[in-house]
């Protein structure tokens, strides 16, 4: 499967445009305090029950502070955190206005990932590579030329062997006896920075 686009498409990504799930909402002041004394009580009774089955024996005022100890430190933990990151939503903050949200789709992980399956696919196979790796290969040289020269290896053949000097030419052009080494591809990719 082939798939055609820009360097610039390689690091785009698409936000999540799916509403937020409605959140529960947080009660405040003597609100908070009275459920947390009631969840306090609740969990008092269980605790005592559960000690007198087990013939154990707590004073209730114990567990009642105990419990009610848990339960405001959880709420001043829950208070003081960050809030949480939201990916979706039409009210949400973005680029547009200084803040970047990272989406769970990183765009750079995307590109590579089809390549590195690809090289290592082909990896100690030069038919396979030069069947698979360099015509992608080829897509990526000739739309760098094509964004900043204005011409394609097929387009201009004279021009584009020039700037691509004759060791990248070569690389695209002649079928390999073996596959790339990691020196022929820091060769290669520096010589595409050039570009």
């Amino acid at each position: 499967m082939s798939v055609l686009s820009s360097i610039d498409d390689l690091l785009q990504h698409d936000e999540d445009d799916s509403p937020d799930r409605p959140r529960r909402r947080r009660r405040t002041g003597a609100g908070a305090w009275v459920g947390a004394v009631a969840a306090a009580a609740g969990l008092t009774a269980v605790t005592v029950v559960g000690l007198r089955f087990a013939s154990l024996e707590l004073p209730m005022v114990e567990v009642f502070a105990g419990w009610l100890a848990v339960l405001v430190v959880r709420r001043v933990a829950v208070a003081v955190a960050p809030p949480p990151v939201r990916t979706g939503g039409s009210g949400r903050r973005g680029e547009e206005d200084g803040h970047y949200r990272w989406s769970t789709r990183d765009a750079l992980r995307g590109a590579v990932n089809p390549w590195e399956r690809v090289l290592g696919w082909t990896e100690g196979k030069p038919d396979r590579f030069a069947e698979k790796v360099l015509p992608r290969l080829g897509e990526l040289v000739d739309e760098r030329l094509r964004q900043r020269h204005g011409l394609t290896r097929e387009s201009d053949p004279t021009r584009a062997r020039e700037l691509l000097g004759e060791h990248l030419w070569s690389f695209l052009t002649v079928r390999p006896r073996r596959g790339p080494g990691p020196r022929d591809w820091a060769a290669v990719v520096a010589q595409l920075e050039k570009l």
